[in-house]
């Protein structure tokens, strides 16, 4: 029997459990969410399909009971506030990362053996923070944005194909951020074909650019975070664990010497099994795009500078005050959450400012 919980019933945690029940990767689903009735009602609402979709995945909805996530073989992580238009993923941290913290905690009380799945933005920083204070081995705990931006960068190079997305092989590793993502367009192929003998360099760099901006791009549209991607991507990953399927998907994992990097969260290839993270592929990078993948350290590696608050857009200097964001959204910013986790915040903001004055240097 396997079992998987996803924590979060908002656009993106229903429509991975969606995917979950429906392509039937676990035999037990349980949806969590703080706000009363919606998990409940959610999954009563998928579970009416289950005659028109066949499939019996058992399904359950709760409202913040954690002991009913007991013996999860996967947790997906989806809590927190979502972008609105103009905001980056990094203006997020502020109010995502004590809902973050919480939510790792509840569950390994409940799950201590469970592979952790971080959809929540900034996820790269998400997936460090959870990986530090829950103290886990770091297969256990990683990051879900490759598998999206991936996902992205494919969808895109088969508009500029005329081509069946399905035939197309296409990676983004970096940081799951507008700036920081990396898609390798050196190494997408079509049918074997490498893209760049197919696309002009103009195409090639419009498929990247429209990739990178691929999650802004629908925020735009829709007034929030897009759903239905980011919540397959998620179920993508969590079918590559529950059924052992070791496939190679970019993931944002804890590096240890890879890529010359340590101490940091990042996406990069991996195989995703039962164990979670099983192994780090390692690619043979051009050199431009070692220095986009060297530029990333900046935004997935904490800032320990004394003065780490001093731009962080929910800072102690608030007192527990509201403050108001990039889009003049105003938001809670509670004093002891806002001290613990302002480095989280400014790593994430120099990061970004850090690749996008590479990437500049870089097209020059």
């Amino acid at each position: 029997m396997s079992k998987v919980t996803v924590v979060g019933a908002g656009n993106v945690g229903a429509t991975c459990a969606n995917v979950i029940a429906t392509r039937e990767i676990a035999d037990e689903l349980v949806l969590l969410d703080i706000k009363e009735g919606v998990s409940e009602g959610k999954m009563l609402d998928i579970f009416q399909t289950a005659t028109l979709m066949d499939f019996d995945t058992k399904l359950t909805g709760v409202t913040n009971d954690y002991a009913a996530t007991a013996d999860s073989d996967v947790v997906v992580v989806t809590s927190g506030m979502p972008r609105k238009p103009g905001m980056t993923r990094e203006e997020l941290i502020g109010v995502n990362a004590g809902i973050v913290a919480s939510v790792v905690g509840n569950v390994l009380k409940y799950s201590p053996k469970a592979v952790i799945l971080m959809i929540s933005n900034p996820m790269d920083t998400m997936t460090y923070l959870a990986l530090k204070k829950s103290g886990l081995p770091k297969n256990q705990i990683f990051g879900m944005g490759g598998a999206l931006d991936s996902a992205r960068f494919k969808c895109y190079l088969s508009k500029a194909l005329k081509a069946n997305s399905n035939e197309i092989e296409g990676m983004v590793i970096g940081g799951h951020g507008d700036t920081t993502m990396i898609p390798l367009y050196s190494k997408a192929t079509y049918k074997g074909i490498p893209v760049t003998e197919l696309l002009s360099k103009e195409e090639v760099e419009k498929v990247v650019a429209d990739t990178m901006v691929g999650g802004a791009t629908l925020t735009k549209l829709l007034g929030t975070s897009a759903w239905y991607a980011p919540g397959a991507a998620a179920a993508y990953v969590v079918e590559s664990i529950i059924r052992d399927q070791k496939k190679v998907v970019p993931s944002c994992t804890y590096l240890e010497g890879e890529y010359g990097q340590n101490d940091i969260c990042i996406g990069v290839p991996a195989v995703i099994g039962r164990g979670g993270v099983e192994k780090v592929l390692t690619l043979n990078l051009t050199a431009d795009e070692k220095a986009l993948f060297e530029s990333n350290r900046f935004s997935a590696r904490l800032d320990r500078r004394p003065n780490a608050s001093r731009r962080n857009p929910c800072s102690p200097q608030d007192d527990g005050n509201p403050t108001t964001i990039g889009t003049g959204q105003t938001i809670p910013c509670p004093a002891t959450e806002a001290t613990a986790y302002a480095p989280y915040v400014n790593h994430a903001i120099y990061g970004t400012t850090a690749a996008r004055r590479l990437r500049r240097r870089l097209r020059a």
